[in-house]
């Protein structure tokens, strides 16, 4: 039961809770109309709301009255809801064929190769491939981004005649950075793009980039401050990061696998 559903039932358990009751059946715990509500719709609701209230600290203890009032408001309501024949709503049917839809494509993805456990050994190979790619070294640097080629050729002269880096950051830079001198302070080398990385693990301390290096951001005179060692993540701090990536994939690899064997055909 959702939180509008659980809303408007404790609105109306004052006015709905002394329905009234017809014969009930066998294995029934209440009767609406003639609508016997049974043992199994009982115990699946008073399991959904004691994972609800564990979940929330705030909520009030699940009693059986409650549950059986709240089970009568949703049976009040779903009758008047079939009464004004709402499921011929053209709306509502289509509300409908999207939620049976997506409720049976999660059903397949819960059979499907994604949904097999993840083990610390699916963990560990993804783990190394990300640790073995990663760069050991963070990088202290400033930088100086221009937009075209042309200046930025013009600022290196300027640099390698003498002039101040940091002064011509502030003059001359495009970027956030320039009001600070172009100071990036310390990064490693997946916080920036590929070609802005690479250029600055290129630099020896202190010396600036003697050609202009392009990204989707412009050109850019870096200038490598220091450099240090980083502690790469352990194992055990990142696996639960992992798990969801691993899922993925997989989830990933079996939609391909199905679009394969699938005649698609686009406007």
């Amino acid at each position: 039961m959702n939180k509008f559903t659980l809303g408007v039932a404790s609105i109306l358990l004052a006015t709905l809770s002394s329905s009234t009751v017809f014969a009930l059946g066998k294995n029934s715990v209440a009767s609406v109309n003639g609508k016997n509500i049974t043992q199994k719709q009982y115990q699946a609701h008073l399991k959904q709301r004691q994972a609800q209230n564990k979940n929330d600290k705030k909520n009030a203890p699940v009693s059986r009255q409650a549950i059986l009032d709240e089970l009568i408001n949703r049976e009040v309501l779903l009758q008047e809801a079939n009464k004004l024949k709402l499921h011929k709503d053209k709306k509502v049917i289509a509300q409908l064929k999207l939620f049976k839809d997506n409720l049976l494509i999660q059903a397949l993805i819960s059979r499907s190769p994604a949904a097999k456990p993840v083990t610390d050994k699916d963990l560990r190979k993804v783990y190394d491939q990300q640790i073995g790619k990663a760069d050991p070294k963070e990088y202290k640097a400033r930088h100086i981004l221009v937009k075209d080629e042309a200046k930025a050729k013009k600022l290196i002269a300027e640099l390698n005649d003498g002039a101040n880096f940091e002064e011509l950051a502030k003059k001359e830079s495009t970027g956030p950075s320039g009001k600070n001198g172009g100071d990036l302070g310390w990064f490693s080398s997946a916080q920036m793009v590929p070609a802005f990385s690479q250029a600055a693990a290129k630099l020896k301390k202190g010396t600036h980039s003697q050609k202009p290096v392009k990204t989707q951001f412009g050109f850019h005179i870096i200038k490598l401050e220091d450099s240090r060692k980083r502690e790469l993540p352990k194992f055990e701090d990142i696996k639960s990061q992992i798990t969801p990536l691993v899922q993925n994939k997989r989830l990933q690899e079996y939609v391909v696998k199905l679009r394969g064997k699938a005649k698609i055909e686009v406007q």
